[in-house]
């Protein structure tokens, strides 16, 4: 009996993306251009917003809308307390702190309850995390903290939606990923999304040097060997065409493969349905998760094991059975 091994995740990418490299390699196109304006205008559609910047990854996605809004030293940054690392590093890297708040443990997402006494004045901006595919409780957000600002890290969030709003709608600004733990992958890559012009304007200059033209606009312009200005201190988080285009195919593959992970959520829900120890993840009434994950928590006492024991047990049993049929 051959050994199997079940990844935490692995990309579903084949003859389609494969095909779809050809045109930026044989039109020598490779950096940012017009698959990458593609992959955002077909991106912006899909989830319903007017703006969609691509960038090298949902962290420096972050990090542009952060610097876009002039955040930085003596300002504050509300985070969730559980999160990936980079939702507090793009904060320290704006110079600015992050201040932590914990989490409700029926959705690993921000608790509102928490986040009225994290408000300080120095507060410029709340970081909700749409955890897992799980959009972040918005409304009770913005009600606990009135005035500041909201950015949605939807990282794991494409394709989600909450009270019939797609993520990436639900702040100022939202920031999405493309690695390929996620629904859809271009390798590495994120995308900016908003419906503020101004900001999708500095963005816009911020990941290409600071340019007040892209590279694309001035290749078509009469004058392509005038360089651009560049009156801000900005960043190279520019996709490139390549992933711009694999993003194009995936993009179009999502909600199919959103829908078998649902699927595969309701099995497992069934399945450990009498597990009382462990706590399988909710989806609230009107969320449509994006099920990037589906993540479990143990209660140890109730299990009489530990957590990391459950994990390593797991991991054991595929090189037990194959050595047990081997002997």
């Amino acid at each position: 009996m051959p050994e199997r091994v079940i990844h935490i995740a692995k990309p579903d990418t084949g003859e389609e993306e494969w095909r779809a490299l050809r045109e930026p390699i044989e039109s020598g196109w490779l950096t940012q251009g017009p698959k990458v304006a593609a992959f955002e205008k077909a991106f912006a559609e899909r989830h319903g917003v007017k703006h969609a910047l691509a960038a090298t990854s949902c962290t420096t996605a972050l990090h542009l809308i952060l610097a876009a809004m002039d955040i930085g030293p003596g300002d504050e940054v509300i985070v969730p307390a559980f999160t990936w690392i980079a939702t507090a590093n793009v904060v320290l890297y704006c110079g600015a702190t992050p201040v932590f708040v914990d989490i409700d443990r029926a959705t690993f997402n921000m608790d509102p309850a928490q986040v009225a006494s994290k408000v300080t004045p120095r507060t410029k901006a709340i970081i909700a995390v749409h955890l897992f595919g799980l959009c972040a409780d918005i409304d009770a957000i913005a009600a606990a903290a009135p005035g500041i600002p909201i950015i949605e890290d939807a990282a794991c969030a494409a394709g989600a939606a909450y009270k019939g709003r797609h993520a990436g709608t639900l702040g100022l600004a939202a920031a999405f990923s493309f690695h390929p733990r996620k629904s859809i992958t271009t390798g590495e890559g994120g995308m900016v999304t908003t419906n503020d012009p101004k900001l999708a304007a500095r963005a816009n200059s911020l990941r290409n040097h600071g340019a007040d033209l892209s590279e694309e606009q001035r290749h078509v312009a009469p004058k392509p060997y005038v360089l651009a200005d560049f009156n801000l201190l900005g960043f190279n988080y520019r996709m490139t065409d390549l992933q711009g285009a694999v993003g194009v195919v995936q993009l179009a593959k999502m909600d199919r493969y959103i829908d078998e992970r649902r699927k595969w959520a309701e099995f497992y829900a069934r399945e450990f349905a009498d597990m009382p120890w462990l706590h399988t993840p909710a989806t609230p009434a009107g969320s449509r998760h994006g099920w990037q994950s589906y993540v479990c928590a143990v209660d140890e006492q109730q299990a009489g094991v530990a957590r990391n024991d459950v994990m390593e047990r797991l991991m054991c049993t595929c090189s037990a059975t194959t050595a047990s049929a081997l002997a």
